[in-house]
């Protein structure tokens, strides 16, 4: 944990103090995100946050009131040493901000922009816990520092110890294994990262559109790691590429899987195998990473005037946003809970509302209706009522008997969960994976399998999660691994 007292940052905090008292500072209001028009966006892919100028960011940088306790911090799966970077930008220090946030933060630009940080580091600060106000825009602030640094073209790398010549590998090259890449970088591993698509990034690349997230720059924060020392291999499925025995017999002492959670899930449900329904999955995958959208490429992908994505978390948001963006008239999420209930952002929500997307939720599809070709022309929707909490703590919904209607589609992308490819686990003899969830089963504190040398984190460990809750698991694996390596010499 980062000693967030030492004198000379104490010193630091009695000086703003006396610059800005606490009560105007307090008194600010909470800056407002810049975005593209929802008019305009919803015919392009460009990235609907615009960013925060200098200007905005140190105006925003005022408000943190720098706690002796900065409960932010225990927000943040990583550990981003929050109020000392918001301080930098304070100070006008944007470079050194950035270089307080790569201390401990593999993706920074990412995170500043798809971390649900209202639900973390920012449910947790001061402003939120005892004065009932918004709280410090931590995520836009680490939105811009990134930024900043990137456009500056003085990019910091982080420091690596000297080379200690033991081979490590990760399996996947989403947010997980490219945060356990990094530090066991740091630590002087030989790290080689593996990824069976044709492009380092996992989710980062194939499931967060680029309105949300532009391809650029997850691209910038991966040749970072490339300079760390980390080694890339695309197109390579492990289990049948080449197996776990084949890279130990190369020298391999360690391993981390961070898969992610790649297969999708359907409801089972009459007509659902109909032409023109979609995985999630695969809807994102063929617009994100094989360029559906754009003409200039032959990858077909689903188009249609009324489209009907069913689900009501992020990736649910995601599907029903390119759907308007691939010309839709009607695009509309149907979900069988009320909108409180939704996990997705609350960002995206608004987003996606503003961008014209129906709402139709207490509804939950019972079946799909195919024309005489097989292909989806309706959806049989039924009308919810929300009943006692479940397990997860939200009200279960329950069907309310004929109230059964047609809803014309030509197209449906179901997006009700994923869960762990089993290529990987079935390949590895003796792993222990949980029957139903086919989840890999670890320490919590290490998140080290019950084979010594394998470590997971992320989908695969825990069938669904954010990507700064991979990277958390990332950041943990490679502590546990490192120790474990260390007690092998």
């Amino acid at each position: 944990m980062t000693d967030y007292k030492s004198e000379r940052e104490q010193q630091w905090r009695v000086d703003l103090r006396k610059t800005i008292p606490a009560k105007e500072r307090t008194n600010q209001e909470r800056v407002e995100m810049p975005m593209q028009d929802a008019v305009a966006r919803r015919s392009n892919n460009l990235e609907v946050n615009l960013g925060l100028t200098a200007e905005m960011a140190v105006k925003e940088s005022h408000r943190c009131l720098d706690c002796a306790n900065p409960t932010c911090v225990t927000g943040c799966p990583v550990n981003v040493n929050i109020p000392k970077f918001i301080k930098k930008i304070e100070a006008e220090d944007f470079l050194g901000a950035a270089a307080v946030i790569k201390e401990t933060s593999t993706l920074p630009a990412v995170c500043g922009r798809v971390c649900p940080q209202e639900k973390q580091c920012e449910s947790q600060c001061f402003y939120t816990q005892k004065l009932k106000k918004p709280a410090v825009a931590i995520g836009y602030l680490e939105r811009f520092a990134a930024d900043y640094e990137r456009e500056s073209g003085k990019m910091s790398i982080p420091e690596v110890a000297k080379p200690n010549g033991i081979k490590v590998a990760a399996i996947g090259s989403g947010p997980a294994s490219l945060a356990w890449a990094a530090d066991m970088a740091r630590f002087g591993y030989d790290v080689t990262v593996y990824e069976a698509l044709h492009e380092i990034g996992g989710v980062l690349k194939y499931g967060i559109p680029e309105f949300r997230l532009p391809k650029k720059i997850v691209d910038v924060e991966i040749q970072n790691l490339a300079k760390m020392g980390v080694k890339f291999e695309t197109n390579t499925i492990i289990g049948r590429t080449i197996s776990l025995d084949t890279l130990r017999e190369r020298g391999v002492k360690a391993f981390f899987i961070g898969a992610g959670a790649g297969l999708p899930r359907f409801m089972n449900i009459p007509g659902e195998n109909s032409n023109g329904i979609f995985s999630s999955n695969e809807y994102l995958t063929r617009v994100n990473l094989m360029h559906a959208a754009d003409p200039a490429y032959d990858t077909p992908v689903l188009r249609g005037k009324n489209i009907i994505v069913v689900g009501g978390g992020n990736t649910a948001m995601d599907s029903v946003r390119t759907a308007k963006r691939l010309g839709a008239e009607r695009a509309m999420i149907v979900y069988r809970r009320s909108e409180q209930e939704m996990p997705a952002r609350l960002e995206e929500v608004h987003h996606a509302k503003e961008e014209g997307v129906e709402f139709m939720t207490l509804n939950n599809p019972v079946e799909y209706i195919a024309d005489e070709k097989g292909r989806v022309k309706q959806a049989k929707i039924q009308k919810m009522e929300l009943g006692e909490p479940d397990a997860s703590g939200r009200r279960s919904p329950v069907p309310v008997e004929g109230s059964e209607y047609l809803v014309d589609c030509e197209g449906v992308v179901v997006a009700v969960g994923v869960s762990p490819n089993p290529i990987i686990t079935s390949a590895v003899e003796g792993l222990d994976v949980d029957p139903k969830r086919r989840t890999i089963t670890v320490n919590p504190e290490t998140n080290q399998s019950n084979i010594p040398d394998i470590f997971a984190g992320g989908d695969i460990v825990r069938g669904g999660a954010t990507v700064i809750l991979a990277m958390g698991d990332g950041r943990k694996a490679a502590a546990g691994a490192h120790q474990w390596l260390s007690s092998q010499r």
